[in-house]
């Protein structure tokens, strides 16, 4: 009887995620995934299924990352709607590494690539996305609730700016601009926000 394959399952799928992070789901080859992650090809189908669930996953371990940027400030309640959104800009553009940083987001990255075709991925894709928005638009809910939201300014409207400027950060970032640079670009587009 064959021995299970044992595996650091985290160390696997954060190599994966790296790898799909920096070129992308269409460049990360199956021979790719491999090479990074030090598994098998048998390993990988029996343990992570074919190389569209795999990315899944590895979205699943990208998102636990977020989370924890998220709970930092978006989900603190300890901290004002404004403080939290800025917080949350802090977390993911100067709470980051460098390397980190320099690669942009797996999740806009995957969506400015040829996955977007794939509805299928597209779903997991923008599912993640819709996690940071939520908090995002309660936290500018509450807000405009307290009247620090610009008049004529919806929860919605302002969500769709912050998310919009966070897609652009992280194309920035990946082209090199610096957490100095990408902060002040956060800052400019809250502080047209509030009130």
């Amino acid at each position: 009887m064959a021995r299970p394959v044992e595996f650091d399952e985290n160390k696997v799928l954060n190599s994966a995620m790296e790898q799909f992070w920096r070129e992308g789901y269409e460049a990360s080859s199956v021979q790719k995934l491999l090479d990074c992650t030090g598994i098998n090809r048998g390993t990988l189908y029996n343990s992570f299924g074919h190389k569209d669930t795999f990315f899944k996953s590895c979205v699943d371990q990208y998102n636990k990352l977020l989370d924890k940027h998220i709970a930092n400030s978006l989900k603190n309640e300890k901290l004002n709607p404004w403080d939290a959104i800025s917080g949350f800009f802090d977390e993911i553009i100067v709470n980051v590494s460098n390397k980190q940083r320099s690669l942009g987001c797996l999740l806009v990255n995957s969506l400015c690539e040829s996955i977007n075709y794939d509805r299928e991925m597209r779903k997991v894709v923008r599912a993640s996305l819709a996690s940071i928005r939520k908090p995002l638009t309660a936290r500018l809910t509450e807000a405009k609730k307290k009247g620090k939201l610009k008049k004529g300014v919806s929860a919605e409207f302002a969500a769709d700016v912050l998310m919009n400027t966070l897609h652009g950060i992280r194309v920035n970032s990946r082209d090199g601009k610096n957490a100095k640079q990408l902060r002040e670009l956060s800052k400019y587009t809250i502080n047209t926000l509030k009130k």
